[in-house]
């Protein structure tokens, strides 16, 4: 499959190194690096699919261009929109010209978020009351100088979509009852704190996201009726860790399962395999999950700069 990249960033040059061999050219409006300026530019005959590494504001019309000519699309999340019916279009443009139009989240292949879906979807821990999660990292002062991103729902689009597709990827079936119960820009014009929590969907959810975390961390807690499963950490900052325990009743100290891993990021080469298979196998498109995500997020968006305490 030849590939081209559309956004030659932080993302795109992940992206072309990613692709490998499979990479032929390069599009960027403002980096010299780029081998061409406009998508347009690029011969149609010369690819077969797109890794769109774009912002949110020409993404919808570049994909539009690309789903018409056929062209594949893995492309950076979240895929938003104004209104969900311009990704229903999306979708449909893709069905009908027999392209993947694939939103990517490579934390979905994190090897302890994939443990965790298993062992969730396994019925051990029996039934799960409440999952919380916190993702941070310290790009609050690179958001702030960006032309692009220091704008809108800040943190909440940028993290919180990893942490609402994740919570979706383990418990699936997610509807809209989340709320914000804080937000606030302690550095940036934008939130860049956020604390999101459910409001009667089961699991009960809390999420907290904030780019003010100067070293890269994530955590998670799962807690159930027979025992508890706890996510220390990603791969790429790792250590990552693992721990499963298991109920003693009465009461007492669980016995514990831990699974360490010291490794290199997996995940960008493992979606772009999975891409590559939804490819081959011509999956048809399926963008429900974004319409879900896209029409939550725009909410909680408004709700985040309404409720900006700094």
């Amino acid at each position: 499959m030849r590939v081209i990249v559309v956004g030659l960033g932080v993302q795109g040059y992940k992206r072309r190194l990613t692709a490998g061999s499979d990479f032929v050219a390069s599009i960027d409006p403002v980096n010299p690096e780029a081998d061409y300026h406009d998508i347009a530019d690029v011969p149609l005959r010369e690819y077969d699919a797109a890794l769109c590494c774009i912002p949110d504001g020409p993404k919808i019309e570049i994909l539009k261009y690309l789903l018409s000519n056929g062209k594949h699309c893995l492309v950076e999340k979240p895929l938003w929109a104004r209104e969900e019916g311009e990704i229903e279009d999306l979708q449909d443009l893709a069905r009908s010209n027999a392209a993947v139009c694939y939103t990517a989240y490579n934390h979905r292949f994190e090897p302890h978020y994939m443990r965790m879906r298993d062992l969730v979807q396994s019925g051990r821990l029996g039934r799960v009351y409440h999952c919380r999660m916190f993702y941070g990292n310290g790009t609050a002062r690179l958001v702030r100088d960006s032309q692009w991103r220091d704008r809108g729902a800040g943190v909440l689009p940028d993290l919180g979509s990893h942490l609402f597709d994740t919570a979706n990827f383990w418990f699936g079936g997610l509807g809209e009852d989340f709320r914000i119960v804080l937000a606030s820009n302690f550095e940036n014009k934008a939130p860049d704190h956020v604390v999101v929590a459910s409001n009667e969907t089961g699991p009960k959810i809390e999420m907290e996201m904030t780019l003010l975390m100067w070293r890269n961390h994530f955590t998670c807690d799962v807690l159930a009726e027979k025992g508890s499963a706890h996510i220390r950490s990603l791969c790429k900052w790792g250590p990552s860790t693992f721990t499963v325990r298991t109920r003693m009743l009465p009461s007492g100290r669980p016995p514990e399962e831990t699974v360490t891993l010291v490794q290199d990021d997996p995940t960008w080469m493992s979606e772009y395999a999975h891409f590559k298979d939804l490819v081959a196998r011509q999956t048809e498109t399926d963008l429900s999950k974004d319409l879900w995500l896209n029409s939550l997020l725009r909410r909680l968006g408004d709700e985040a700069v309404g409720a900006m305490s700094v």
